[in-house]
């Protein structure tokens, strides 16, 4: 099972279109999610501002390659629905925020480790945003 993460806390996932590849072009035509690895290629990602969902694997903490995919995805002009899957951890998930994603899927055993009070206490990103502070 999976959880994902909102700015209200856990919740169940309400997608129900499922997921393909980025390779299955149908998707960016129909209802279905599309599934990123993290290793996309930023030109890959102007032929997706039409999708549903895009859903960016986290294969590791330490890769944040998921985080520039997202933010490469908004200046695209993508508005759709868009999640970081995977080792996203509490502490990344103002990170992820502010690069675009509105949710985070983390397994259920992430989130017996770091329980909901620990993604809620990172829920207010946009107050603690140091740039934004040094802009005015």
């Amino acid at each position: 099972m999976s959880v994902i993460v909102t700015d209200r806390g856990f919740t169940t996932d309400d997608f129900t279109a499922g997921f393909v590849g980025l390779g299955e072009k149908a998707a960016n035509d129909c209802g279905y999610g599309i599934d990123l690895p993290s290793d996309t290629s930023p030109d890959a990602l102007a032929n997706l501002t039409q999708a549903k969902m895009i859903r960016i694997d986290f294969p590791s903490s330490a890769d944040g390659r998921g985080f520039t995919l997202a933010a490469l995805l908004r200046r695209a002009g993508y508005q759709g629905r868009l999640r970081a899957k995977g080792h996203v951890l509490a502490d990344q998930y103002a990170m992820a925020r502010r690069s675009g994603f509105d949710e985070v899927e983390i397994d259920d055993a992430l989130a017996a480790r770091q329980p909901e009070d620990q993604w809620l206490y990172r829920a207010d990103w946009q107050k603690h945003h140091y740039q934004a502070r040094l802009r005015g």
